[in-house]
């Protein structure tokens, strides 16, 4: 499969993604907006990765370049492409969707629960999604849900955290991919934004249990095995047997 990604960051990267790319001998491509890396051509990619970062969508005039990827992200997505969009990806997907973006009564920053819909149920890509489960955010912005597309996980500090268009479209507003090392970028990069409120914790409280990325990388690795097949209900969940 060859699977292309659109960074916006240097500090916000791949983290897990990588290793489930390697280990399964993927051809990996890359364009790294923030430097000006051209688009690839549509007939390339088979999987299409999004990156997060801290600009907003609608930032076009500090961030010009988000007027043609958001033109590439609706060609992948007309052509069939199987996208996934992380944070500021899953942003950028909703919007070439149709559906708003816009402030999130509060930032979540840190570990916070999600819980999957009961929209998800029959879905293949949720199939094995833990019913709740902590997951690592950094956002302030939300979205609405795209029209036609599966409502997937919500959170007490945000309603609208993933969604499924088409079967193989996923947007998740939290990080799964997120690694100690990549937690601890975000960390150094974002420290203006560590405030207190509701959805917000400390470095510390983020990074005191390293076990925790082990877990949501698992998850990650999951959707991305599901995402990548052309029938993902048939995957076993971890220790399971295939349906």
């Amino acid at each position: 499969m060859n699977i292309h990604y659109l960074q916006h960051v240097p500090f916000e990267g791949l983290g897990s993604i990588e290793e489930w790319i390697r280990r399964g001998g993927h051809a990996l491509g890359s364009t790294r907006l923030y430097r000006g890396d051209p688009l690839p051509g549509i007939h390339t990619v088979d999987l299409l990765v999004v990156l997060g970062g801290p600009m907003n969508i609608y930032e076009e005039a500090d961030y010009p370049w988000l007027v043609n990827e958001k033109r590439f992200i609706e060609r992948a997505i007309a052509a069939g492409r199987r996208v996934l969009g992380i944070c500021l990806g899953a942003q950028l997907v909703a919007d070439v969707l149709g559906a708003r973006v816009y402030a999130n009564a509060d930032k979540e920053i840190g570990w916070f629960p999600v819980e999957k819909t009961e929209a998800t149920s029959g879905d293949g890509l949720f199939e094995a999604f833990p019913r709740q489960i902590d997951v690592f955010h950094w956002h302030g912005d939300t979205y609405d849900i795209p029209t036609g597309a599966v409502h997937a996980a919500r959170s007490a500090g945000c309603a609208n955290q993933a969604f499924v268009y088409d079967g193989r479209v996923v947007g998740l507003q939290f990080h799964l991919e997120t690694t100690l090392d990549s937690a601890q970028q975000l960390i150094a990069h974002g420290a203006n934004e560590l405030v207190q409120g509701r959805y917000i914790q400390t470095p510390q409280e983020m990074l005191v249990d390293a076990s925790r990325f082990d877990a949501i990388n698992r998850v990650m690795h999951d959707l991305l095995d599901r995402l990548a097949t052309d029938s993902p209900d048939q995957i076993a969940p971890a220790g399971g047997e295939s349906r």
